[in-house]
């Protein structure tokens, strides 16, 4: 049985006043300015400074108080930490830079369009966040639209083709976007007429909660097409304080909120962990939709779990939880008609 959670601690902030912002430009930048606040260890600075050469820092501070100081094994830490281990991770062979077909895909720039009926437009390069288990961490987002006049080739190639109804704003993270960008870019859309859902890939409700104001609900809810918010969150000590608010307040805009996590060695791999995320997700009306399995890229071999691992910790949590609170285990393999089961 898994035990009783507490509600998850709402913060009394009010989102809406908030400044994301302000947030976003306060967000650590530097792996040993990220250990100096934590009280960890300095030696840790050196490895971390060669593998952000790579993929360089990036975390907001509402992310970095939900980590516990003095342990370098907090599963939030280890989500955005640089370590040695990337580095190795890098010169193997057996990852792929675009593991998940991306550039094969790419119908236009900005556009990616590999299952029937949606298509997924790359709305920014920019993250709030650098999860080092990132499936984009090598994409070539210098290719794709900065300007609204640069998607009309994309929004040109979705309205001749009346098979897709449904446009993912993925990136990057599409909340990057200011609301004039993001209002400018959803209108667009909006002007499509086949087109019927739009669906919002982000972790900003999670990483960074003040982007979550009541202008941004409002503009989603009332739009023309109906909207689909899908969040990102790996571990339950996330989905607490100003996270919880956040996620609370699209629930409570009427809006679907859905949850995707990826599968991580040594942050969320074992029954009780998954269980207490699920179950304050659906808590606060989130739905566990997704546990996927690691795509296999560069620099993060090291978070991968087997699936035969996978499989047991989801049939664990289907005898724990209600079924609506068991996300469905699966992985992203190029040229499949949607998302593998495993």
């Amino acid at each position: 049985m898994t035990p009783a959670l507490p509600p998850p601690r709402i913060s009394p902030v009010d989102l809406t006043v908030a400044d994301w912002h302000h947030d976003l430009a306060r967000a650590i930048r530097d792996p040993e300015v990220l250990l100096s606040r934590l009280g960890l260890d300095s030696s840790l600075a050196p490895a971390a400074h060669l593998a952000a050469r790579h993929f360089g820092v990036m975390v907001p501070e509402s992310f970095l108080a939900r980590m516990r100081p003095g342990n370098p094994d907090d599963p939030l830490l280890k989500q955005v930490l640089p370590i040695e281990a990337e580095l190795s991770d890098e010169a193997g062979t057996e990852a792929a830079e675009d593991a998940v077909g991306d550039l094969d895909s790419r119908r236009a720039p900005g556009l990616i369009h590999k299952y029937q009926g949606r298509a997924l437009l790359i709305a920014t390069g920019s993250c709030a966040v650098h999860c080092r288990y990132c499936f984009r961490r090598h994409y070539p987002y210098g290719l794709e639209p900065r300007r609204l006049d640069e998607w009309e080739p994309a929004i040109e190639l979705l309205a001749s083709d009346d098979s897709i109804d449904e446009v993912i704003l993925s990136g990057g993270d599409p909340l990057m976007l200011t609301d004039t960008r993001l209002d400018q870019l959803i209108s667009r859309l909006e002007s499509i007429p086949h087109l019927a859902r739009l669906r919002l890939h982000t972790r900003l409700p999670v990483v960074l909660p003040s982007r979550v104001t009541q202008a941004l609900c409002h503009r989603l809810g009332e739009g023309r097409l109906t909207p689909v918010v899908v969040v990102h969150a790996n571990h339950p000590a996330e989905v607490v304080d100003d996270c919880a608010a956040a996620l609370q307040q699209l629930v409570r805009a009427g809006l679907t909120v859905l949850n995707q996590s990826v599968l991580l060695a040594g942050i969320n791999d074992n029954t009780d962990t998954l269980a207490r995320l699920c179950t304050r997700l659906a808590n606060l009306g989130v739905v566990p939709y997704y546990l996927h399995q690691l795509d296999r890229v560069p620099g993060t071999l090291h978070f991968e779990v087997c699936e035969s691992e996978g499989r047991r910790l989801v049939s664990e949590l289907a005898e724990r939880l209600p079924g609506y609170a068991v996300p469905r285990y699966v992985q992203e393999i190029p040229g499949a008609a949607g998302k593998v089961r495993l």
